[in-house]
């Protein structure tokens, strides 16, 4: 369900595409569908001159290693030297190549701020809303969520641009959850913002 949420300002929005990488996006069934509607949302808000920010989890050798055994989930990555920052597996997906001018910062745990520069960087840019895409619904986009909620950030999560290798899960967070923090809109919704935005 969208729900209907005032205009947004491209000049102070910033679209956040999480994680949206060939080694994570390979837990989804069929992810082609879901790049086609970040790309079109990342399109949109380029051309009315809103900030895209990439977000990728990739790790150093040092990063692995201070990774503490109570950490449940990421320790497995350094047990295991998952996802290597050099790998090309965490590179940012061919069909949604960051451009000039775009943010691209790399994470060490689920949340897009908490061990980046990337509020800093959007502070400077003078953005208060932010457009939140990618993946998973229960990984980073929960967390991102959550923490930018924290720090006053305006949010919407872009329903048909956000995906979970669990429906179930992904379906409560969606109608349970995230409408607790966040403005819910689709792609379509998204444009339907922005150039509401114009008229004003």
């Amino acid at each position: 369900m969208t729900v209907t949420s005032p205009t947004l300002d491209p000049r102070t929005a910033a679209l956040l595409v999480l994680d949206c990488q060939p080694a994570i996006l390979a837990a989804l069934p069929g992810p082609e569908a879901l790049l086609s509607r970040v790309a079109d949302a990342v399109a949109v808000m380029r051309a009315d001159g809103g900030t895209v920010a990439y977000v990728r989890l990739g790790f150093t050798e040092a990063d692995w290693a201070a990774i503490p055994p109570a950490n449940r989930t990421f320790s497995l990555f350094g047990e295991r030297r998952l996802l290597h920052h050099e790998d090309p597996a965490t590179d940012v997906h061919d069909r949604l190549a960051p451009e000039p001018g775009d943010i691209v910062v790399r994470k060490t745990r689920r949340g897009a701020l908490s061990t980046t520069d990337l509020d800093r960087r959007l502070r400077d840019r003078g953005i208060t809303t932010l457009v939140v895409a990618g993946l998973t619904t229960s990984g980073a986009v929960l967390s991102t969520v959550a923490d930018a909620a924290d720090r006053d950030y305006r949010l919407h999560v872009l329903s048909d641009g956000v995906a979970d290798p669990d429906p179930r899960v992904h379906e409560t967070l969606m109608t349970g959850v995230l409408p607790r923090l966040a403005d819910i809109v689709d792609t379509a919704g998204l444009r339907s913002l922005l150039h509401g935005s114009r008229r004003r």
